[in-house]
Parts: structure tokens; sequence; C-alpha cells
């Protein structure tokens, strides 16, 4: 199998599979009332990864959703990875007990160094750092902030304090369906001297195709979101033309 992988995500607020807009929680649009069957059905369509975001939790500061969460990893026969809210190590553990095979670590990447440190040396590749950004600068809390720090800059820090994976999302191209900032993923990459995760506008299988080529180059794989929803990607085509089914 390519080590580049095609990660359909699954965004949870009520209790409901959403899209955002930019992250912003005005701009939402209901896909599905059961995140369950929405993670089956990609798994029948050939997806090797689930990526789930609560994000209640994102805004609440821990998990909410996590009932779901656990009957999803419960139920996948692949592995899936969770982000939003994640703050102490007791949540962390919490979702790894449930079955989540990575969680992914974001606001607290930012404003809680020990916690973000211990979680990394307890837990490792278990464990991926989401890096939001701005225009450049990191954002936090479900994206309701930006900070004053630089994007590869905290991912370098991070990656001497053990971290392998990052996932790097441009919020401006978030739900824009305006394809993915495939210099700023490399970038990263480079930066950090780590995988690197794409996420974030990936808007067709021209743009799967493109992020594939740089799979040598750190860039690990894409999430699909809204392209996935609106017909825009289908997965098992996707899946097919880069050479995994």
């Amino acid at each position: 199998m390519s080590s580049f992988i095609v990660y359909p995500a699954i965004d949870i607020r009520d209790g409901k599979c959403v899209r955002l807009m930019q992250g912003d929680y005005d701009q939402e649009t209901i896909y599905n009332d059961s995140p369950l069957m929405v993670a089956r059905s990609w798994e029948e369509q050939g997806g090797a990864f689930i990526h789930l975001v609560d994000l209640d939790g994102a805004k609440a500061g821990y998990p909410v959703n996590d009932a779901i969460i656990g009957a999803i990893a419960a139920n996948a026969n692949v592995p899936v990875q969770v982000g939003g809210g994640l703050r102490t190590l007791a949540d962390v553990e919490k979702l790894l007990g449930l079955g989540v095979s990575r969680v992914i670590i974001g606001t607290a990447a930012i404003n809680d160094h020990e916690f973000t440190e211990a979680v990394l040396a307890k837990y490792g590749d278990k464990v991926a750092i989401g890096i939001d950004a701005r225009n450049g600068y990191v954002a936090t809390h479900g994206w309701l902030n930006t900070s004053e720090i630089r994007a590869e800059d905290l991912a370098k820090e991070l990656a001497a304090k053990g971290a392998e994976t990052f996932i790097y999302t441009d919020i401006s191209r978030d739900g824009m369906m305006q394809g993915p900032n495939v210099e700023g993923i490399l970038s990263m990459a480079k930066t950090s001297g780590k995988t690197v995760i794409a996420s974030g506008g990936v808007t067709s299988l021209d743009d799967l195709l493109r992020l594939n080529i740089h799979s040598s180059s750190g860039i690990g794989g894409a999430i699909v979101g809204k392209a996935l929803y609106t017909g825009n990607i289908k997965l098992g085509e996707a899946l097919r033309a880069l050479g995994q089914l």
C-alpha cells in the first residue's frame, strides 16, 4: 500500500455528522444524523483510516462526543484518529482506551507545553499534532483565536520533543473547495523533518494526486471532508487512482 493515506473526515457536532465553513460554528451543514453510519460507509468504500473531529469538544475544551467516537472505534475495522478538546492526559487515555488508534493534540500544543510533552513522551506515535494556521500563524480553540506563533516554528519545536506526525490545516482553504496549500504543507514537512498530513481545501482527485507526488518528501496523506460529501471526490475512485484498491 502507498505511504500516502486518504483520511475521510467525520466532523461531529450535537451527535451529527456536519461540516463547518472555515471553522465557523454559525456556518454549519448537517450531512447525516449518524456519524457511525458514515464511518461504515467510508470503510466499505475502501477507507483505510477514519478521521474524527469532536467539534463540541474543540469548543468546550474537553471531549463531548466520546460515546459516539467510542462506538465508531469499536465498530470500525480500520484505525481511527480523533481530535477536538484534548487537554489532559486523562482525556487522551480515555479515548485510547475506547479503541482510538491516534489522538490529535491541537490547542494544547500551544497553551500547555508540559501536557504536550508528557503526551508525546508517553504515547509517541499514537499522537498527532494538529497545527491549524491562518496566514501562517497558529489558530487555537476551534479556530476562534489566532496566536503569534508561526506554524513552522511550532512544528520544528515539537518535532524536537518527539512528535512524529503533524496535521496541517490552512484555515483559509478549509471548506472553500479551492485546493490545498501544497507549498505550505511541503515547507512544514521540510522544516520539521516529520510526516505531515494535509487538511483543508482538498477538492478534487487532482488535488490528491498532486499531494501524493510528494509522499517521499514527507506528505503522508490528506484529510478529505466536504469534497466527499458533495461528491466532488468519490472515495473508491480516488483510492483506485492512487493505486490503493
